[in-house]
């Protein structure tokens, strides 16, 4: 089969890329990914370390006359956010990625691309089995479960790694350095609700779709629209306007992405469909008009559903409804010391209606933790005043920014003489492994850097083409001054 990528440079990279992309490889199903790169490693005679959990450490001996060179690590993860739009026959457990090239970008045909992390797996892949890159000894680390919680990460075992230089390559930003990032939690809500049995009358489905979604941390600043917010919104307006039952409730996928879609199962009196449908649209209206250009193909519809035999009683209805248009989503504070960095987050993520439980999944985001905790009391509070049950899980560190480390300085260094200016030192309002890992390995010097990618952990990603060649080139100069 010809490949779409093949005259794409450097071609190890790309090679490797689209091998990926042809393995599925969803958090916590990664086997096949990590046996992709187990080949690789053996091909090329290679020390390879696996740890309990899965996740995998490579080590190459340095290049001759570089013996005395410092260790450094390469690291991505293995996994990849699993989302796709409505319609799209996509199983992510068996068929590959549809690669698509479109002007300067790759992207994916209506599903998540995962050139987050893909793209920084296989730029290690390619310095792995590189003959021209005069390297240092190198240790090479692929995590598993990132995506879902970062618990590669977290299970990595303490004093593993023998690196100085720690280089992540989750970067998502040209002309960027990342030295620092958010630490994140958490916090699941569950209710039993009363169910009753069904009342006579037509049912719908009212959805909301449309939305661009996108990371939870990234992208919390953008503007968008939250599928299940605006949800809770129309529930409780159609609530409060005359009699309807709701029998179900679903939105979201990911507890680090923004929920682009949710849906819930209505039954009315017939009488009464005109009137839903006029409050839709008025919504719909209201609702595009305050996202304005952030998020300008929400849609709000009805259509019609299988009759379900059992609904919310209302007085739990109205309690779901309005929590879920009362609970915060977005930024809670920005940064005093970093322009536009978001300091402070929460995330509305996940509703479901399972049996009789009403379950909300949110996340919580900051560099600092009393201020993390604090997110997410707020959040917990809130849930408890309607009602619900409440756990933290999932907790990780964030990573301090050292701007006047050895390694910050190399790369800046590095950074000027080969693409010719200096890149911006930032900081990520995501969760980053560097923290976890570096919390294992105290002394170790951290940075994070990758080729352009926009839109991760939606269908919408896409990577830039013209940023991955200077990402390597940049990479490939910083091993060989390290």
């Amino acid at each position: 089969m010809t490949s779409i990528l093949a005259d794409l440079q450097p071609q190890a990279l790309w090679r490797h890329f689209e091998a990926l992309s042809a393995i599925p490889r969803a958090s916590e199903k990664e086997q096949a990914a990590r046996a992709y790169v187990l080949a690789q490693a053996a091909a090329l005679g290679l020390e390879v370390i696996q740890d309990a959990v899965g996740n995998v450490v490579v080590r190459k001996p340095a290049r001759p006359g570089r013996e005395g060179a410092p260790m450094a690590a390469l690291q991505g993860h293995l996994d990849m956010v699993c989302e796709k739009n409505e319609g799209t026959a996509h199983n992510f457990d068996t068929d590959p990625i549809q690669l698509v090239l479109d002007g300067d970008w790759v992207k994916a045909a209506g599903t998540t691309l995962g050139a987050d992390n893909g793209v920084g797996v296989a730029a290690a892949l390619a310095v792995m089995e590189s003959t021209d890159v005069a390297h240092g000894p190198l240790e090479f680390v692929f995590t598993i479960d990132e995506e879902s919680g970062l618990t590669g990460a977290s299970e990595f075992p303490n004093g593993l790694l023998q690196s100085k230089y720690f280089l992540n390559l989750d970067g998502e930003e040209e002309g960027a350095l990342c030295i620092g990032c958010a630490g994140g939690l958490n916090t699941v809500a569950w209710r039993t609700v009363e169910l009753q049995p069904a009342p006579a009358g037509e049912a719908l489905r009212i959805k909301v779709s449309g939305l661009q979604g996108g990371h939870s941390g990234l992208d919390i600043n953008k503007g968008r629209g939250n599928a299940v917010r605006i949800l809770g919104q129309v529930l409780q307006a159609l609530l409060g306007s005359g009699p309807i039952a709701v029998a179900d409730l679903q939105g979201g996928s990911k507890r680090n992405a923004i929920p682009r879609e949710a849906s819930a199962i209505v039954v009315v009196d017939p009488a009464r469909i005109a009137e839903l449908r006029a409050t839709l649209t008025l919504w719909q209206d209201a609702l595009r008009s305050d996202l304005g250009s952030f998020d300008a193909g929400l849609r709000i519809s009805a259509e019609p559903a299988s009759q379900p035999t059992r609904v919310l009683a209302d007085a739990e209805a109205r309690v779901v409804a309005e929590l879920l248009a009362s609970q915060h989503h977005g930024v809670l504070a920005m940064s005093p010391d970093v322009p536009g960095l978001v300091q402070t987050s929460t995330n509305l993520a996940i509703v479901s209606l399972k049996e009789s439980v009403v379950e909300l999944e949110t996340s919580q985001r900051s560099p600092i933790l009393s201020s993390k905790l604090a997110a997410a009391r707020m959040v917990s509070t809130v849930f408890a005043l309607a009602g619900f049950q409440t756990e933290q899980t999932g907790g990780y560190p964030g990573w301090k920014p050292e701007p006047g480390s050895e390694i910050v300085r190399l790369a800046k260094e590095v950074h000027t003489d080969v693409l010719g200016h200096v890149p911006e030192l930032i900081a990520m309002h995501a969760g980053l492994e560097c923290g976890v890992i570096g919390e294992k390995h105290s002394g170790m010097e951290m940075i994070s850097f990758g080729p352009h990618i926009v839109d991760v952990h939606s269908p919408s990603e896409r990577l830039k083409i013209s940023s991955v060649e200077p990402f390597w080139r940049f990479l490939t100069a910083l091993l060989e001054r390290i």
